[in-house]
Formats: structure tokens, C-alpha cells, sequence
């Protein structure tokens, strides 16, 4: 496709910079392109200071890397983000509705809406049938993904609701954009996104079994060689909570403890970054060394809240995405402000006709996969590739869901040949506990390479610094 295409959201099809950018880009005629280098390098080397790495599974040598950061920020209206954020909060709430339902009344499956088969999908957890979770709420943070086609076309791509990832990178760089180029900030009312860490345990807080007045909130990690885990030491670090692993935790009395210099100490809410199976080895896995022995029966007892609650994933499978707009429908009583990218099944023969026909010209992903593994991409496949992902499909057409090769948009993107346009997402972080919110900023994830539309940064993507411009007139 033609680089004409796509949606810059810098400059428009006549090569007029669009008024949202600017300042940038009268800022960027004054500087010189050695001095952006320098400052790129700057940032690399601030990054590596702090530890702001992710590790790589499957790799020896070299496995900790550092997520490429451009300098180039990314620029929404406050209109725009009007729209993102509406639709994302009522996505969420659906989602909630949703999780709710299925492990109590079912009324879904009863209208005809979601298939039966969502009982026996692997992420949903029978132990979790009847459990009362505080507040009706079971994904307290989700990651929804969310690209962009053209003015004012914004579409979910997926859903991340179990324990997602990347709002560390929205955080450091702020801090980053406004360390290297404060002049910058001068020129744009930029809305602030510090506060997250405390709206997050404000909203972590509010979700503690009833009666607890001064809840003890921790983060459980499975530990440091997990990919994610600067941001989880960063984020108990700003939130000043402690952050455990499951060594950590013991149960007794229906109640998880944690152990300090100073004694054991209650703990009434757990914020999780690992996965269920590997929660508690006395209700999933045996084998597992990383959670706590009996949690989840204190979880069921109410003893304890986890966020997310055991059992989200089944609402973030890429199958149960393609019903998202019918539940907000059907829960909410709305129309959804922001539409799915249009989806095959390839459960359903029609659906896997067309997309085994068309298979070059698709994208083509495993409804339980992530972080780009498990996917095709039709157009930038070798026959082989095609041939193989072909099998893969016949062998088992219910585990994947293809979608159209999509016209992402393009941001300004410092790369070896100066500023040129690359591919971008974006994934706004929606916390449910007091209320269901958003701070004004995401996590924009670009493409580094020419031409790619993976923007994973396993697959070596990047990110950098997405300013909601703060509103001056009403939308």
C-alpha cells in the first residue's frame, strides 16, 4: 500500500502540516538533525541508567534490551481523546458486565448473544462460579489497543485484560520528553499523566474486602526475570506499596499474610502481574513456584482481592473480542463509541473459506496469543510462511481470528535517515475501582522498521510520549 494511504497524523495528502503539529514543527525547523541524534542518544543512555529494560524469552546472550523511545511525540486533541477515552471506559464496563455475568446468571448465552462454548474456553476458571468479587469488578486495569485509519476513525483492535502491560513507558517518557526538551512543553497545554500511580491505588484501595478501613496493598511479581519486571518494581516503588513475590505471602487463618522485618502483616488487596495458572499451586498449577499455596480459597472466601480477579482472560481471548460491541449493547443499553476492526472467525466455514482464499492479504492471529508471537502477516509472508500458517489453521481453525491488513496511521518518527513517518497504535490504560477512568495520556507504540505494522516491542517495536493537548474550546 501506498504510503499515501495512510492517515499522517502529522501532515495531510497536500504535505500541510496539520494544526495540531504545529509548534513541532516550528520547533523542528530551528533545530539541527545532529542535535536531535544527540539527544536521542541522551535518552538511550538515561534509560539504560535506570534499568528501563524488558526481557527477551527464548534468548542467552543479551537478553535484556531496551525498548527503542523516539523522540518524536505523538500529538492527540483533547476531541480526540474525548472519543478515545469514552469509548474505552464504556468498553471496560461492558467487559466487567460481561465476566460478571458468565460466572453467574449467564443471561448472554441464554439471549444467544456469546456462544455456550465461552464455558469451555482454557481461560475461563470454574473456581471463579458464584465468587461475589468487590465492587462487581474484575479487570481493575486494562490495556485496550487501539489504531488509528483516518480522521477521526479510531478502532479496538484487541483487549488486554489480564495483566497488562507498558504504563511504566507512558510515565518515563514523560519524564524523558520534558528532561530533553522542556522548550517544548512551553509551546502545547499538554494534560499531565503523574498522577496515575495514585489514581491507581486509590482505585485498588476501594476494591479491599468489605469492612477494611486502611488496606495493605502489594504487588505480586513472579520475580526479576520476568519481562516486565522494571515495571512492576517501578510502579510498587510509586504507588509505595511493597513489592512480593509469592515467597512472600503465606495463608493462615483465611487470610494471606505478608512477611516483614517486623512480623507478619496482613495484606487485603493483591495487585497481580502473574498469570493464573500460576497464582496458587494448590488450585492450578502444582508445579508452580511463583504464587501463594491456598490464596485462592481465601480469594473465594473474601478474605483477599486480587486485581484482576482470576479468570479475566477469557474476556481478552481474540474470539470473545469479535462480541465486545454486542455486549456493550446488551449490558450498557448503547451504541459503542468505538467499532471493532472488522474480524473473521475461523470457527465459522464461511469465515475460514474466505480468509484460507484471501490468506495473503490478511492478518492472521491466535485468539490466546500475544506480544506479536503466534500471528501472520499476510501481505509481508513468504510462500512457505503462507503455507505453513495454512496448515496451522486447518489443523485447528477455532484457535485463530484474521483481520484486514489495516491502513494504520503514521506519526513523526526520528530514524537513521532523519524524521520520516512510521506506524503507530496506541493503548490507553482504564482503571476500574471508585470509578471507571482514564489519565490523559497512552502508551503509543510505533513501528520501527519502514513499511512494518508489528509494533510490538518483542518484535522490536518502540514507543514514545503521547500528549493529549488539554481542551480550550468545547468539542
Amino acid at each position: 500500500m501506498s504510503p499515501k494511504h495512510y492517515y499522517n497524523e502529522m501532515v495531510d495528502p497536500q504535505d500541510r502540516v496539520r494544526s495540531l503539529y504545529a509548534g513541532t514543527a516550528e520547533w523542528l525547523s530551528g533545530i539541527r538533525p545532529e542535535q536531535l541524534e544527540e539527544k536521542r542518544a541522551e535518552a538511550e543512555i538515561l534509560f539504560r541508567r535506570v534499568g528501563i529494560t524488558f526481557n527477551v524469552y527464548g534468548e542467552e546472550a543479551g537478553a535484556e534490551r531496551l525498548i527503542p523511545f523516539d523522540i518524536m511525540p505523538r500529538i492527540l486533541s483533547a476531541c480526540e481523546w474525548q472519543t478515545i477515552s469514552k469509548g474505552a471506559i464504556q468498553r471496560v464496563r461492558a467487559l466487567n458486565a460481561f465476566l460478571w455475568d458468565i460466572y453467574h446468571e449467564r443471561e448472554i448465552i441464554r439471549a444467544g448473544i456469546v456462544p455456550e462454548s465461552v464455558l469451555t474456553n482454557p481461560m475461563y476458571r470454574p473456581e471463579m462460579i458464584g465468587v461475589d468479587v468487590p465492587g462487581g469488578i474484575y479487570a481493575h486495569i486494562a490495556g485496550i489497543d487501539i489504531v488509528r485509519t483516518g480522521e477521526n476513525q479510531f478502532h479496538v483492535l484487541e483487549d488486554n485484560l489480564r495483566t497488562p502491560s507498558g504504563v511504566s513507558y507512558m510515565l518515563e517518557n514523560r519524564k524523558m520528553m520534558m528532561r530533553l526538551f522542556p522548550e517544548l512543553f512551553h509551546r502545547h497545554p499538554i494534560a499531565p499523566v503523574e498522577h496515575y500511580p495514585q489514581v491507581l491505588l486509590d482505585n485498588l484501595r476501594a476494591v479491599a474486602p468489605p469492612g477494611v478501613r486502611n488496606p495493605t496493598v502489594v504487588l505480586l511479581t513472579p520475580g526479576a526475570y520476568n519481562s516486565a519486571y522494571f515495571e512492576h518494581a517501578f510502579l510498587a516503588q510509586q504507588m509505595g506499596i511493597e513489592l512480593v513475590e509469592g515467597q512472600d505471602l503465606f495463608v493462615r487463618d483465611d487470610a494471606v499474610f505478608m512477611r516483614t522485618t517486623g512480623g507478619s502483616r496482613r495484606v487485603d488487596v493483591i495487585y497481580r502481574r502473574l498469570d493464573d495458572d500460576f497464582v496458587d499451586p494448590l488450585a492450578f498449577r502444582p508445579d508452580s513456584m511463583l504464587g501463594v499455596p491456598g490464596l485462592i480459597s481465601v480469594y473465594r472466601n473474601g478474605g483477599v482481592s486480587l486485581a484482576n480477579a482470576i479468570g479475566t482472560g477469557v474476556a481478552d481471548d481474540k474470539a470473545i473480542y469479535t462480541y465486545v460491541p454486542e455486549m456493550v449493547k446488551f449490558y450498557l443499553g448503547e451504541s459503542p463509541v468505538l467499532e471493532n476492526v472488522p474480524t473473521y472467525r475461523l470457527a465459522r466455514q464461511d469465515d475460514l473459506a474466505y480468509v484460507l482464499e484471501h490468506l495473503s492479504e490478511l492478518v492472521v492471529k491466535e485468539v490466546q496469543g500475544s506480544g506479536g508471537y503466534g500471528m501472520l502477516v499476510g501481505p509481508a509472508a513468504s510462500k512457505a510462511m503462507l503455507s505453513d500458517f495454512r496448515a496451522r489453521i486447518l489443523d485447528k481453525p477455532e484457535n485463530y481470528i484474521a483481520q484486514p491488513t489495516l491502513a494504520l496511521s503514521t506519526c513523526p518518527t526520528l530514524v537513521e535517515q532523519g524524521i520520516a513517518p512510521r506506524h503507530v497504535d496506541l493503548r490507553p490504560f482504564v482503571l476500574s475501582g471508585k470509578t471507571v477512568s482514564l489519565v490523559p495520556g497512552a502508551l503509543t507504540r510505533v513501528a520501527m522498521k519502514e513499511g512494518s505494522l508489528v509494533v510490538n516491542s518483542s518484535q522490536g517495536g518502540g514507543t514514545k510520549d503521547t500528549w493529549i493537548l488539554e481542551a480550550r474550546t468545547p468539542c
